[in-house]
């Protein structure tokens, strides 16, 4: 599919406008890590709020590339918005000094959710939402740590696969090193997406796209060309991840129950 990144930019700056409207806020506070989905969000929030009403919070680990800061502070300092440097060393090996069995895995979801009480927090203090950097990509293969990176108060990325995200990176004017770079959480040294996931972004978002948004068959897909092992890997992926993209199961015991029935909000003037 191709991307319109004129129209895709300004709906999406619309919809930042709009909810921080409908839920009182005019500012955001970004989790800028140097890639390429926190910058595209914080370069629509820019646009969309002035960059007076952004703010970015750079939170390395002592593990940290400093290639990432160096590329956080490059978007930084292109859009002009304000911004500060918290470490997360001190939270996550205060916890994990007290689990020497844990693996990269747990240490990696530690940091995430440690960057996430960070920038609530942040939220707090300056009266702001916290601004979502999870792609479609991302959250259709479960990619995420649930609670960590994965949460947020709006998303304005939230829809764009990948690929889709270069293409409007581009037409924002993303530094060019950010675009060139290997999409990396940067969670231990040397992590790469690609190499964790066992195939590029490019595969899996030709075959996500056929398989969510147009609903072709594992049947067509295959007569298309996709290898059989390929689809059944990715469904497994989105299967088993399921839990990652819905909030809390409450249990119905109620006439009206929250996230079941409580969904008539104009009654309540919002």
């Amino acid at each position: 599919m191709k991307l319109n990144c004129e129209l895709i930019a300004k709906v999406l700056e619309n919809f930042i406008r709009d909810e921080l409207s409908k839920a009182g806020f005019s500012r955001v506070v970004v989790g800028l890590s140097g890639g390429i989905d926190s910058a595209v969000a914080c370069f629509l929030a820019t646009r969309a709020l002035g960059a007076e009403n952004v703010r970015a919070v750079l939170m390395p680990y002592r593990a940290s590339s400093k290639e990432s800061l160096i590329d956080a502070s490059s978007v930084v300092n292109q859009l002009r918005i304000k911004s500060e440097t918290i470490e997360i060393t001190s939270i996550v090996d205060g916890y994990f000094s007290t689990q020497p069995e844990a693996n990269s895995l747990r240490r990696g979801n530690g940091m995430a959710r440690a960057r996430m009480i960070v920038l609530f927090d942040k939220s707090m203090q300056y009266r702001a939402l916290v601004l979502g950097t999870s792609n479609k990509t991302e959250l259709l293969l479960g990619y995420g740590t649930l609670y960590g990176d994965m949460a947020s108060a709006i998303n304005p990325i939230g829809d764009l696969y990948k690929t889709d995200i270069y293409h409007l990176a581009e037409f924002l004017g993303v530094p060019k090193a950010i675009l060139k770079k290997k999409p990396t959480a940067d969670l231990w040294a040397g992590q790469s997406d690609e190499a964790e996931l066992g195939f590029t972004y490019a595969e899996v978002d030709e075959l996500l796209y056929e398989l969510i948004d147009n609903r072709v068959s594992r049947e067509q897909l295959i007569q298309r060309g996709f290898k059989e092992d390929f689809i059944h890997k990715v469904i497994a992926k989105i299967q088993s991840s399921q839990f990652k993209r819905r909030g809390p199961v409450i249990c119905k015991v109620s006439p009206r129950t929250v996230t079941h029935d409580f969904h008539y909000l104009r009654d309540w003037g919002l």
